[in-house]
């Protein structure tokens, strides 16, 4: 091992940066993605040992979070014997829309394709308006409305503290 880096610029602090997902077929799933999610693709590569691509948002470079995909050639994978799992049914992504009009939107382009594994509900605080849909692979992503996760997280940076700063 050396101490040599690959890379100039690090993280300040531990940083949350990805999920990563093992996928069958990296273009039809980036394709999904791009289609169906606000996610861009960021960069994609391939390597010896498959195909990787990095999706998400480009209007945070401080705190990137991204979705990895990896597609590893047969001959390469290193998890080959391992079954190929999948977030669901509960476990899942989330992604929180900005209106009422904008998930019953997205639910309705998502039906048409086939990929609603549960109808818009509303469903009580905090979770508010919600569906899941399925990507090509089977994972399961939430789209949701008045969520709260976003309003939350811009209180707190009013208040300039998290809850951690509000018990200790």
């Amino acid at each position: 091992m050396t101490n040599k880096t690959t890379y100039d610029v690090h993280p300040p602090e531990p940083r949350w940066t990805h999920v990563a997902l093992r996928v069958n077929d990296i273009d039809k799933t980036i394709d999904w993605y791009t289609t169906n999610t606000p996610m861009s693709l960021i960069t994609r590569r391939e390597d010896e040992m498959g195909y990787a691509a990095w999706l998400g948002h480009t209007d945070n470079p401080d705190s990137p979070f991204l979705l990895v995909l990896s597609q590893f050639f047969p001959d390469k994978d290193p998890f080959a014997g391992a079954p190929h799992t999948v977030l669901g049914p509960f476990a899942h992504l989330g992604i929180e829309l900005p209106s009422l009009e904008a998930i019953q939107e997205a639910e309705k382009k998502l039906a048409e394709s086939g990929s609603v594994a549960l109808p818009l509900t509303e469903m009580p605080p905090p979770v508010g308006w919600v569906f899941m849909a399925k990507d090509p692979d089977g994972n399961t992503l939430e789209f949701s409305f008045d969520q709260g996760v976003y309003s939350t997280f811009q209180e707190l940076a009013k208040k300039g503290s998290t809850s951690e700063d509000e018990t200790s």
